[in-house]
């Protein structure tokens, strides 16, 4: 882990974690969903982050 204070996210962004509750929060807000709208869409697509953005509609 990066002790870089700034870089507040996910260390990989390019795949969804729904086991992390913060990391869960993160992303429904870079997504602007639901956690059960994220949940879904990880169980249709999964883990890959441009596969959920693309599935809920999201640029």
């Amino acid at each position: 882990m990066s002790d870089d204070l700034d870089n507040r996210g996910p260390a990989d962004r390019a795949r969804v974690n729904v086991n992390e509750s913060w990391e869960v929060r993160w992303w429904c807000k870079q997504f602007g969903c639901t956690e059960a709208q994220l949940r879904a869409a990880v169980k249709v697509v999964g883990v890959s982050a441009n596969a959920v953005r693309q599935h809920l509609g999201k640029r």
